[in-house]
């Protein structure tokens, strides 16, 4: 008989288990589950790589997280590509204006004087107005300049303005955008990956 009685170092191990009730030892099943799930966070965690990244403005930042998001699978949906609609809308009247005051302040004369209305217009536009939404321009206020933006792009005078772009601030993109217009204003447009890489939204303070 004595041969099945358990050792001392059995019943050390067993007895604490054997008396618990139903409830004490799903508390207990939770716990080591709870340890484990944090066990493979921590893995995890080790194995992210976390880039700072720093930069003039104007110098890539958004541009590079955008590449990776893309390259890595993560691709913008159709609302994201919406919210870009409005930034790259944004873009090109900021961009139409830079020019307009550039070619005023180099002194470069129109090449059709016709086209001072639609300079005056476009430096009317205010980017702090009502207008702009969070920053951004709305499709149906965009409509309302595409055809003063049109004339000013295919006036010499802005275009000898763009020439001497290296004596002034502008965006890299604006040409890209503008070259683009009638894609643009077409009713179904939703900005391409090309369109979202190039669109320009300040970033400011820090973005996780």
């Amino acid at each position: 008989m004595a041969d099945f009685l358990p050792t001392r170092s059995v019943l050390k191990v067993c007895l604490p288990f054997c008396v618990l009730s139903n409830a004490e030892a799903d508390q207990i099943r939770k716990s080591k589950e709870i340890d484990k799930g944090l066990n493979r966070e921590k893995t995890h965690v080790k194995r992210l790589v976390k880039i700072l990244l720093l930069g003039a403005g104007e110098s890539g930042k958004s541009t590079f997280l955008k590449q990776m998001r893309i390259i890595h699978g993560d691709d913008f949906d159709a609302k994201a590509r919406e919210d870009f609609r409005s930034t790259i809308y944004s873009n090109v009247i900021k961009g139409i204006r830079v020019l307009v005051d550039a070619r005023e302040k180099l002194h470069i004369p129109w090449g059709d004087p016709n086209n001072q209305p639609h300079g005056d217009k476009v430096m009317a536009f205010d980017t702090r107005s009502a207008k702009m939404v969070n920053g951004q321009v709305d499709r149906q206020v965009f409509y309302e300049y595409v055809v003063a933006i049109k004339a000013l792009w295919a006036d010499s005078g802005i275009q000898n303005a763009y020439d001497r772009r290296r004596e002034f601030q502008l965006g890299e993109s604006v040409k890209y955008f503008l070259d683009n217009l009638d894609r643009l204003c077409e009713a179904n447009y939703l900005p391409s990956q090309q369109d979202i890489l190039l669109a320009r939204k300040p970033t400011k303070g820090i973005h996780e």
